[in-house]
């Protein structure tokens, strides 16, 4: 790093240029850091000629038109002429001045009141053989690259002023490349076609367009032909990141705790930060800000945590931040990950039964993990944490508590280490006896119906490796016993689809056919059963409790067919027992049902049919009061209803 410090230098030195010096490297990285700390004071020291050199530095981010860097660079010469300033600068140990105050600065010079009466010295203006200017984030202008480097060109070429360019040329050749392509496309493909050229088989189309776009639009030869004239050397800032690293850690150096385990484990921030595939020093910074306060957390109400396990969490931030903000992968990926748990389930599918769907999982598994042994490395708190910006301590307390309880695996349910530990991390002496505990389970009922569907996969898998001693036509036996009796005692699985693509069931799909028929058959009996206890628990609050009959409608039961599964002639009996205010309210949710949810409440049919004929029968004979008349409207709409379904077939 010295030898390119040396080398700027040099440049500056040289009593004549008529070229400027570029600094490349990647966002992140810790350019402007190192020309802030680095050459701006070692220029700003230096003395040639009987004259101190004056930096002059602008940022181009955002910058929208030239105007606003002739703006800057006058403030910025007229500040420096300010001796007041450079004296308030001096005294408060200030090196730069904030761009807000730049602002006031300005506004001041414009009417005049800092100069403190003082007149300009002109000849300052026209002294360009002790300035260094110094332009960074080119790539991040809102102005065209090329009218940019043109600007400054005449500082390097007409005036000889020593000039230094910050930026990512790798992004500023994506930049070039994608600036209005709707526009690019649209003309290239105009004149492809004028040409005659759009409907010729000889090449792709997009390849047609691309190569016309690159013949018509070739920003990126301009910017070469420019650069050739205006850089004469560029340097790749590649730092030493390790003395980087250290120096970021001394920032916690007032948190005695966090210092001594950050110290401890640098080497393992230094892996986890070289496998992101990234050089972006700034993402590291907000990944140890966020491990500070998760590292605070934990001492805080954990203080006795296993130190592998504060590790991994270590780890995890690092990667999770990188994995989010450098780009590599939508916010999205982990969102649906709920625990740990899932998280293993996952990652052992898509090693061992193949399943490619999980693909990212692993390779984020294989690429933070690799020869890190961890049975906790996914902590749902802290992907919230870095995705959201929010630190939810319930997520916090739960994941946490799960960690005290379950981080021995030897203390874990069999069948849970089948699903979320790879079987070849189990030794042969515990495999037979996992499998046999596996399978009394199974036989009698002691797991969730879905998780046993899953199991099986991995039975079949064993099967057919000869890893266990049972045929396909056993397995199934077994399971489809220990199905039935599970399904007495387990929940319906509203997202039968979602729980099975973790794992790879189409590997083995004669095998899985059967027992997911009758998962399928199983599952929609303790849909019955979950509608059914609904029913009861809704349609009982009639006359009652009116406003929890009507809060648990709304919000449970407009989309469900829940008539289906409550007897008629107690519903009408609780209908009739209502006050009118409570008939005619039924009635028009009802009304409002049918419209909003046509096809889902159709196999209710059958049941307000039998209501309204309880209905009509009851009517026969009655004199006419008004509680009689609600029950005829009641009767109405019920009709409405039912014809609505006659005349439009549900499969309209």
């Amino acid at each position: 790093m010295e030898d390119l410090v040396e080398s700027i230098l040099d440049y500056v030195r040289s009593d004549y240029t008529d070229y400027a010096i570029m600094l490349n490297g990647e966002w992140g990285i810790g350019k402007t850091h190192f020309w802030n700390n680095k050459i701006r004071r070692k220029i700003e020291s230096m003395q040639l000629n009987g004259k101190r050199y004056t930096t002059i530095y602008m940022s181009l981010y955002g910058i929208s038109n030239l105007e606003e860097i002739s703006k800057k660079i006058f403030i910025e010469t007229t500040q420096l002429m300010d001796k007041n300033l450079r004296k308030f600068m001096d005294s408060h140990k200030q090196t730069t001045i904030p761009e807000y105050a730049k602002t006031g600065l300005d506004m001041a010079n414009l009417f005049g009141v800092t100069q403190n009466g003082d007149k300009l010295d002109y000849t300052d203006f026209f002294a360009t053989d002790d300035k260094v200017l110094c332009f960074d984030d080119l790539e991040r202008a809102n102005v065209d690259v090329i009218d940019i480097l043109g600007y400054i060109n005449n500082f390097v070429e007409h005036d000889h002023i020593k000039t230094i360019i910050i930026c990512n040329e790798k992004e500023l050749s994506t930049k070039l490349k994608s600036s209005n392509l709707e526009m690019k496309t649209f003309i290239a493909t105009y004149l492809l076609d004028k040409q005659g050229e759009l409907n010729t088989t000889d090449k792709p189309m997009v390849e047609k367009i691309q190569s016309k776009i690159e013949h018509v639009f070739d920003k990126a030869n301009d910017y070469e032909r420019i650069k050739e004239k205006l850089i004469g050397e560029t340097f790749e800032y590649a730092p030493k990141f390790d003395y980087i690293i250290n120096g970021i850690l001394m920032r916690y150096e007032n948190n005695p705790e966090l210092i001594r385990f950050l110290r401890e484990n640098t080497r393992l921030i230094m892996s986890t930060f070289e496998r992101s595939g990234t050089k972006n020093l700034r993402i590291l910074k907000h990944a140890l800000n966020d491990f500070q306060k998760i590292h605070e957390m934990v001492e805080k109400s954990y203080p006795n945590l296993n130190n592998r396990i504060m590790q991994t969490m270590l780890i995890f931030t690092i990667a999770i931040s990188f994995e989010i903000k450098a780009g590599k992968v939508t916010k999205e990926k982990f969102v649906n990950v709920k625990d740990n748990e899932e998280y293993k389930a996952l990652l052992v599918s898509s090693r061992i039964l193949m399943d490619n769907r999980q693909f990212y999982i692993k390779e984020f598994d294989n690429t933070y993990y690799y020869n890190f042994k961890a049975e906790y490395r996914f902590f749902k708190f802290i992907e919230y944490y870095v995705r959201t910006r929010i630190f939810d301590m319930k997520l916090f307390k739960d994941n946490m508590e799960t960690i005290r309880n379950t981080v021995d695996t030897e203390n874990l349910p069999g069948f849970k280490r089948l699903l979320t530990e790879e079987y070849w991390k189990i030794s042969d002496d515990e495999f037979g006896k996992i499998i046999e505990s596996v399978l009394e389970d199974v036989k009698f009922g002691n797991i969730e119906l879905i998780d046993i569907v899953k199991i099986y996969a991995y039975f079949s898998y064993f099967s057919r490796k000869h890893l266990i001693d049972y045929d396909i036509k056993t397995l199934k036996s077994i399971f489809f016993n220990g199905m039935n009796i599970a399904s007495l005692k387990s929940e319906f699985c509203p997202d039968v689809k979602g729980e099975l693509s973790k794992i790879a069931i189409e590997q083995f799909e004669e095998d899985m056919d059967d027992i997911i028929k009758h998962f399928n058959s199983l599952n929609e009996q303790l849909l019955e059963k979950m509608y059914k206890e609904m029913a009861d628990q809704v349609f009982k609050s009639i006359p009652m409790r009116m406003e929890v009959f009507y809060e648990k409608f709304d919000k449970e039961c407009m989309n469900i067919p829940i008539f289906k599964y409550y007897d008629t002639y107690q519903l009408f009996q609780r209908i009739a027992c209502a006050s009118n205010e409570d008939i005619v309210l039924i009635k028009e949710k009802l009304l409002n049902r049918a419209d909003r949810y046509f096809n889902d409440i159709e196999p209710e049919m059958d049941n307000i049919r039998q209501l309204k004929q309880v209905i009509d029968d009851y009517l026969k004979g009655k004199d006419q009061t008004i509680k009689i008349f609600m029950l005829k409207e009641f009767s109405k709409s019920l009709q409405y209803i039912l014809e609505k379904y006659e005349t439009y077939p549900k499969s309209k």
